[in-house]
């Protein structure tokens, strides 16, 4: 049997984003490593992982595509289910957040905003689907 565990998202500074998704996603703090370059945060089955920059560096000799706040945004989302876009997507901004797209219900009864995280991450902030 095979389970998606966890998505590491590769960030400046691993603290500073836990911190940001604890305040505005209201997620628990599994734990954040003594050197602070690897934590993880509960989010139900799957976990939400961020490991710094330089920590990733030293197991991807090839490098990687890093994240920025002033590029577009990486080709891949994170989606978080509320029955409170707008609220949300405001404690996005108040937190840091940059606003990509405000609330907007879509055809088939959506409603979806869009964010980018302190390190240019792109959020999908919806309600929950049927």
């Amino acid at each position: 049997m095979i389970r998606f565990a966890y998505t590491i998202l590769y960030v400046k500074d691993v603290t500073r984003t836990i911190e940001f998704y604890e305040k505005v996603f209201k997620l628990k703090r599994k734990f954040i490593s003594e050197s602070a370059d690897y934590g993880e945060l509960l989010t139900g089955e799957t976990t939400l992982s961020f490991a710094r920059h330089d920590f990733i560096n030293q197991q991807l000799h090839g490098g990687f595509v890093e994240s920025r706040t002033g590029t577009p945004p990486l080709g891949m989302e994170i989606a978080f289910a509320t029955e409170n876009v707008e609220k949300v997507f405001e404690a996005a901004l108040k937190a840091g957040a940059k606003e990509v797209k405000r609330a907007e219900k879509k055809p088939w009864g959506q409603t979806v905003a869009y964010v980018r995280d302190l390190d240019g991450f792109l959020i999908e902030i919806c309600t929950p689907m049927g």
